[in-house]
C-alpha cells in the first residue's frame, strides 16, 4: 500500500507504476454472485459439470466484466491520497479481456499512473492496470482506466 499525502505528490508519480497487488482467488462462488447480479447465467460461467466436458478450459470461467469489476478493490490495495475525500470511476479509454480466468484462479493487478488532470476540486487520474494470473504468461484484462479523486 502507497500513502501519498496530496493529489499533488500523487500527480508526480505520473508515467511510473504504482504497485502490483497481492493475489486474490476468483472462486466459483464470487462467479455464481456475479452472474447473479448480471443476470449474465452462460454455462461457461455457472456450470460446473458442462465445463468439464464442453469447455477447452475443463472448468467455469470467471466474466470478463467480474475481472474487471476487482479494479476498485484492487486500487485501494494499490495506494490511498490522505487529502482525497472521495473517489468515483469515471470511465475507461480501452479494455481487452486476452484471457479466461478459470474458477480457482488467482489474480492480482498491477497499475502504473499514466495522466494527472486538474478537474474542478481534484484530479483525474487514468491508469493502465493489467489484471495476471498466477501461473499464466498472458494477461487477463489490460485496461486504461479513469477515476475522479476529490479533495
Amino acid at each position: 500500500m502507497r500513502t501519498f499525502t496530496t493529489l499533488a505528490d500523487l500527480k508526480a508519480h505520473v508515467g511510473q507504476e504504482i504497485g502490483t497487488t497481492p493475489y486474490l482467488t476468483v472462486t466459483q462462488e464470487m462467479i455464481n454472485d456475479f452472474a447473479k447480479a448480471t443476470l449474465d447465467f452462460q454455462w461457461i460461467h455457472i456450470d460446473v459439470e458442462k465445463a468439464k466436458t464442453h469447455s477447452p478450459f475443463g472448468t467455469p470461467v470467471a466474466h470478463g466484466f467480474l475481472t474487471l469489476s476487482l479494479a476498485p478493490k484492487f486500487m485501494a490495495d494499490l495506494f490511498r491520497v490522505e487529502s482525497v475525500k472521495m473517489g468515483v470511476n469515471y470511465g475507461a479509454n480501452k479494455i481487452r479481456f486476452t484471457s479466461a480466468v478459470p474458477s480457482g484462479s488467482n489474480v492480482r493487478m498491477k497499475a502504473t499512473l499514466m495522466e494527472a488532470e486538474p478537474v474542478q476540486g481534484g484530479l483525474r487520474i487514468t491508469a493502465n492496470c493489467t489484471f495476471e494470473i498466477e501461473g499464466q504468461p498472458k494477461p487477463a484484462c489490460v485496461a486504461e482506466l479513469i477515476s475522479l479523486l476529490f479533495e
